[in-house]
């Protein structure tokens, strides 16, 4: 029996052929991908190859205020009841006690928290009522220690609405020792309070709350001085140098 070699015949496909049938069919796996992956906003950032898609979310504008702390709404309800600013007050107390120089002053609320300002006169000259305050709200002082130039030390409360003094008397019990520490102190205090006051504001626009007079380790004196913010509610503290006027730090309190 003659067994004849069987020979099996495979289409062989030319190679340009083969080429241009991979390229058609990467065509269509490309539009595909790109066809599924434009279902959404064809203008939405995509991310590289390797890397971790970024998503960009923009939230809607708030409709009320940003929530507060506990202490930004302190100084909310409380900064705006003082209608004379720190300097003017400065001045006042200083004034009430001829000769004296300014230790610190501070916005407080008053002890009864009831507001103390007069109400003011309408165009048609009859008194208009007072705007109601809001629960809780009440008046405020400024509560300044001044110092004679032997160091004696006297507190001054003023009406932090109308600038009047409420009550000016001198600290009983004065240590001799704290005395002559104050008296030297004053020896070197050539910025004012309105000049720190200004600095401090042309720094950080805001209202005045506190400024007080201290001293370093090595000796220097320098005025602290805080400002509230009233966009935030924020307070900044400035340390300024008492004899030069140069701002030594910055410290943002956001709490």
């Amino acid at each position: 029996m003659n067994l004849q070699p069987t020979h099996v015949y495979r289409a062989v496909v030319p190679q340009a052929r083969r080429v241009r049938i991979a390229a058609l069919c990467a065509v269509a796996v490309a539009a595909l991908v790109s066809g599924c992956g434009n279902s959404g906003d064809s203008k939405s950032p995509r991310a590289a190859a390797g890397q971790p898609e970024v998503r960009q979310t923009v939230s809607p504008s708030p409709t009320g205020s940003p929530r507060l702390t506990e202490d930004q709404a302190a100084r909310k309800a409380l900064v705006p009841t003082a209608k004379v600013t720190a300097a003017k007050v400065a001045a006042t107390a200083v004034g009430e006690v001829p000769g004296s120089t300014l230790l610190s002053i501070e916005l407080k609320r008053s002890a009864g928290g009831a507001a103390t300002a007069s109400p003011t006169a309408s165009p048609d000259g009859s008194p208009s009522p007072s705007p109601s305050p809001s629960p809780g709200a009440g008046g405020s002082v400024w509560v300044a220690e001044v110092s004679e130039k032997d160091g004696t030390e006297h507190t001054v409360r003023i009406d932090a609405a109308s600038g009047d003094v409420i009550r000016s008397r001198t600290d009983p019990g004065q240590d001799a020792d704290d005395k002559r520490e104050r008296a030297e102190w004053l020896t070197k205090v050539k910025q004012t309070p309105e000049q720190v006051a200004k600095a401090a504001t042309d720094r950080k626009k805001g209202t005045v709350t506190s400024m007080e007079l201290d001293d370093t380790d090595s000796g220097d004196v320098i005025w602290s001085v805080e400002v509230v913010t009233t966009d935030d509610w924020n307070k900044t503290t400035f340390d300024i140098d008492a004899t030069t006027g140069d701002i030594l730090s910055e410290d943002v309190d956001r709490d």
